[in-house]
């Protein structure tokens, strides 16, 4: 179902400006090629979660699907394939190389995002359930 969640919403614009500092203010190091690979699944996740209203567990594994198709598309050389090397926002998006350290970053920020989601339902129906 379709439903606009500005939460989820202002949650996504919040780790975007992060991803985005990440990428202008750090060019090498733990932060720049790990971490932001950990913050974009969260950041996705919360994109995602912003319009379409599915359970976390399913949208994590979609999430988790889509992150890892691009890092294996990077190992075929996509973007060569494509003649998009040049591109700026091509190799943004799809990134250039591939790391199975990219993988286990996208994992744990999805595994991050399963246990923080049920907190926050247990949480929800805790409060209820006083109420």
């Amino acid at each position: 179902m379709i439903i606009f969640n500005k939460i989820y919403f202002f949650l996504f614009l919040i780790l975007l400006i992060i991803e985005a500092c990440i990428a202008y203010f750090l060019k090498t190091g733990f932060i720049r090629h790990s971490f932001g690979d950990f913050i974009v699944v969260i950041m996705l996740y919360c994109l995602l979660k912003s319009f379409i209203n599915i359970k976390p567990v399913y949208l994590a594994l979609i999430v988790l699907f889509i992150s890892f198709s691009i890092e294996f598309l990077q190992l075929f050389n996509l973007l060569e394939k494509l003649n998009l090397t040049e591109n700026k926002i091509a190799r943004i998006v799809l990134g250039n190389t591939f790391h199975i350290n990219d993988l286990i970053a996208y994992s744990l920020g999805i595994i991050t995002v399963l246990i923080v989601e049920f907190k926050l339902s247990r949480h929800c129906e805790s409060s209820e359930a006083i109420s």
